[in-house]
């Protein structure tokens, strides 16, 4: 089922961006990314460590595809040893190994994370200083509310953001598969896949003044990340410095940093046009 190597959908767009998100005709959500447009769409590199960039002990990638609906987006995960232990949605998934998915939308930013049981957290965040001058207006979902500045010893140059963690993605849809067994050590495992589906009206708050769906040629920045919590030896690493890897190396230990997220670009052509 787990299969990482990389899709021979032909090389990054020659636009400057660092993926080209083709449609897709049928996807079914259910975990396991065996559609044929899954098997046509380029899946990212490997990711590389936040702040090295060498290539993660362990293979992750991922992949994007789109139609009028929806966002697709896939994780395929190594890890020889399936772990999970966070079951209550919203509670703090970034403490078991995880993957993650982050969407820009200038003055805000959206942030889901997946364990391998498919509990989910998401986070709205929004810039201080938009707030200031009145960007997102009407937006006050609630509830519980974070401020951050920065992740360790990063601080970002642009301050203070504001996170809404009890906003939900309406309409969205998730689904994991494990290739063997979580929790049980000693039981072979090869990893897990991950399908997410988003629907484009949800991310009207992010949209900027683009059309939703996509124009051809429309840009937006995304990243996928994973944090891993064990080591190359099976330890548990420090819970406030695990390993992170991402598609394009951030520079710092922060996965909040849109700046760095890699360019994304909107094709209207089918995946299944893809050449290598």
């Amino acid at each position: 089922m787990l299969c990482l190597a990389a899709s021979a959908a032909g090389p990054a767009p020659a636009s400057g961006a660092d993926y080209r998100a083709r449609r897709a005709e049928r996807i079914t959500v259910d975990g396991v990314p065996d559609e044929p447009e899954w098997r046509h769409a380029r899946k990212s590199p490997r990711f590389s460590d936040l702040v090295t960039g060498r290539p993660g002990w362990l293979d992750s990638r991922a992949a994007i595809l789109w139609d009028d609906r929806f966002l697709y987006v896939a994780f395929w995960v190594e890890e020889p040893d399936v772990r999970a232990g966070v079951v209550e949605r919203d509670d703090k998934v970034y403490r078991d190994n995880d993957v993650e998915l982050f969407i820009d939308g200038g003055d805000a930013y959206y942030e889901l994370e997946v364990n391998a049981l498919g509990t989910l957290y998401e986070a709205f965040w929004v810039w201080d200083d938009a707030i200031g001058r009145g960007a997102l207006a009407g937006f006050a979902p609630g509830g519980r509310t974070m401020k951050l500045d920065g992740i360790g010893d990063h601080k970002h140059p642009r301050g203070m953001r504001t996170g809404y963690l009890d906003w939900d993605m309406p309409g969205l849809r998730a689904a994991v598969a494990v290739d063997g067994t979580v929790n049980e050590p000693g039981a072979p495992d090869r990893g897990w896949t991950v399908e997410l589906a988003i629907p484009w009206t949800g991310l009207a708050l992010l949209a900027n003044g683009r059309s939703l769906p996509p124009a051809d040629g429309d840009i937006w920045r995304m990243d996928c990340s994973r944090f891993q919590q064990y080591g190359p030896d099976g330890r548990k690493l420090d819970p406030y410095r695990p390993a992170g890897w991402a598609w394009k190396p951030h520079g710092a230990f922060d996965s909040h940093m849109p700046e760095t997220f890699p360019v994304i670009e909107f094709s209207r052509k089918p995946v299944s046009e893809a050449r290598p």
